[in-house]
């Protein structure tokens, strides 16, 4: 019998959430409760840290540069969370704002994504021009943020730097005569997108009401490489989809 070819695993967590506004240090106590949960990776919304909002008002007043001492703050309060968190945030870097998903392992800053495709009412964003790739337990992955994941370039550019997996913060707070068409667009978007690449897929959305007329359904999901949802937190609730991906051992 011929042996099985060696594999590397990863237990991935996406993280369904509240929607939270203004409030970072409520959303730093929801990743500490996250974490207790027996995952190698945590992947939290679009902006979490200080909520998907696009006005001005809210962006240059919560917006964080990368190299300031609030964020080695924030670090500080993370380095206790073992898992490798990516963390979607608002940041701030001279007189330019991002839409951004920071990498982040034991309170140590690994690096960041830009959202490189933004939609029309994110002017406010200047868009990011590269897809870096990281690691976590020998696994690479590469970050597309919401819209990105509509555009297959987007994905192809993880995949092209041998990447085993692609993670998708996104925000998908919505009208509510929109919430729950998109909700099953998104998932057949991100099956397009791993058929196309041959790349695992994590998506992790917000849930709950903003006012009267807006609402997030999610998705949050694991999609693996044939374009089947492995699991998924069910619609309108908070919670935590795991899967263990199983990839080539490098």
């Amino acid at each position: 019998m011929a042996a099985r070819p060696p594999v590397t695993t990863l237990r991935i967590g996406a993280c369904q959430t509240p929607e939270l506004l203004g409030d970072p240090d409520a959303a730093l106590d929801l990743i500490a409760g996250f974490a207790r949960h027996d995952v190698d990776l945590l992947l939290f919304p679009e902006c979490f840290l200080q909520g998907y909002l696009v006005t001005a008002e809210h962006v240059e007043r919560w917006a964080i540069d990368l190299s300031s001492d609030a964020f080695a703050a924030i670090l500080d309060r993370l380095a206790p969370i073992r898992q490798t968190l990516v963390l979607g945030l608002i940041e701030r870097r001279g007189p330019h704002f991002f839409n951004t998903a920071a990498v982040i392992s034991g309170g140590r800053f690994l690096g960041a994504y830009r959202k490189v495709h933004l939609v029309p009412g994110e002017l406010i964003f200047t868009p990011g021009d590269a897809y870096p790739i990281f690691e976590s337990g020998g696994v690479r992955f590469g970050i597309n943020i919401c819209f990105d994941a509509r555009f297959p370039r987007a994905a192809a550019a993880v995949a092209a730097q041998g990447a085993d997996l692609l993670v998708v913060p996104a925000q998908n707070m919505m009208r509510r005569v929109n919430a729950a068409r998109w909700q099953g667009r998104n998932i057949k978007i991100g099956a397009e997108r791993v058929r196309e690449t041959g790349l695992w897929l994590a998506l992790a959305d917000v849930t709950g009401e903003r006012g009267e007329d807006r609402i997030g359904l999610g998705p949050t999901c694991v999609i693996n490489p044939d374009g089947q949802v492995v699991t998924q937190v069910p619609d309108g609730s908070t919670g935590i989809a795991i899967a263990e991906i199983v990839v080539p051992a490098r």
